[in-house]
């Protein structure tokens, strides 16, 4: 493979707002799993957000992709499953799977679709440093006409239509709008773009557990965000669920389970004076008490999709609700400039009874 932009390349990434942004150009936010597009000939690779290739789980994919897409060509987009009438990320989770003949058997059954909204190279010329705007009229030239599996995602400058497609396409399961400058260049691994979503939602780490207090099974997850210094800061729990649940995870969980915690990022939780400079489990309070404060560490490898209400100072103010995991993250990405907007409360109109209290999602 020989193009002007070579893999593996991370996607241009995207900050919260609280709202639709005037003047720019507006897309609908897919629930898929983001993928970078490398195709040279015969040769094509399905990057992932953190640099690996996603071929292998996406057979059908490749092939579509291969036949569809222009010779020599980069572009960004998302990975979709569809069941019905709406998005199914549990269908494209259940994609990333060790067996191929399981894989294989997902293929037919529920086959992936590609999404393209932005073109990174094409032919012999990157396009990393032109404007959005210039690389968005240069895709819808060339995958004019494209057919299924391969879409081009659809764009508008009508701040209006934005805000109509943020009413109804959550209910094909669609969370959010994206905001680009019409100027904007292409920057990998920088949070340039603007997302606006439905809910509030974290990918955070998962570095232990606590029991619940029925027994031995999973009380509650413990969640972790990488700060500006790279350490892993304790940001809160999510524990809502079913008791069946907390058992299959128990169960679920068990191979990341430290013999020894020497090695974790929060090894030094009894130690008072630790907590003073990081957030860690287990840290003194007066709301604690006597409770026991005890938790099981776990290999931070894996990653977890996470609600919330808002953040006070660098934790979450509730416990979290549970999405899902995020297979396609690297947990080493699951850092605090996801919430660099958190969503703001009109707290004059609040105290004025002036208003229902509250911010529109972001």
């Amino acid at each position: 493979m020989d193009l002007p932009v070579m893999p593996p390349v991370k996607p241009m990434l995207a900050k919260t707002a609280a709202r639709i942004p005037p003047g720019m150009q507006y897309e609908a936010k897919w629930d898929g799993f983001r993928a970078i597009v490398h195709r040279d000939g015969p040769e094509i690779v399905i990057g992932s957000r953190n640099g690996k290739p996603l071929n292998r789980y996406f057979p059908e994919l490749e092939a579509a992709l291969l036949d569809r897409l222009p010779q020599r060509c980069v572009l960004d987009g998302e990975i979709i499953i569809a069941l019905g009438e709406r998005l199914d990320f549990d269908a494209l989770q259940e994609r990333i799977h060790p067996a191929a003949s399981r894989v294989r058997l997902l293929a037919e059954r529920t086959p992936a679709s590609f999404v393209a909204f932005d073109l990174l190279a094409l032919g012999d010329a990157a396009l990393l440093d032109t404007p959005m705007a210039e690389r968005r009229a240069q895709l819808e030239e060339a995958l004019a006409g494209v057919e299924p599996p391969v879409h081009l995602g659809p764009v508008t400058t009508d701040r209006s239509v934005a805000e109509d497609w943020f009413d109804r396409f959550e209910g094909a399961g669609l969370d959010g709008i994206v905001a680009k400058a019409l100027d904007l260049p292409y920057r990998p691994d920088q949070r340039l773009m603007v997302k606006i979503k439905h809910e509030r939602t974290a990918d955070c780490v998962l570095a232990g557990y606590r029991e619940h207090k029925s027994g031995p099974v999973i009380g509650s997850l413990l969640l972790g965000l990488y700060d500006a210094d790279g350490r892993l800061q304790h940001v809160g729990v999510c524990a809502a669920f079913p008791m069946s649940r907390r058992r299959e995870l128990m169960a679920e969980l068990a191979p990341l389970r430290m013999t020894d915690p020497s090695g974790h990022p929060w090894s030094d939780w009894r130690n008072e004076e630790a907590h003073a400079g990081d957030r860690l489990p287990g840290g003194p309070s007066r709301w604690t008490g006597d409770r026991n404060l005890e938790w099981t560490p776990l290999r931070p490898e894996r990653v977890c999709e996470v609600a919330y209400d808002h953040m006070q100072g660098d934790r979450f103010r509730h416990t979290t609700r549970f999405r899902r995991w995020r297979p396609d993250r690297d947990p080493q990405s699951c850092t605090y400039a996801q919430l660099e907007e958190p969503v703001g409360y009109d707290l004059e109109s609040v105290l004025g009874g002036g208003g229902d209290g509250g911010g529109s999602g972001g």
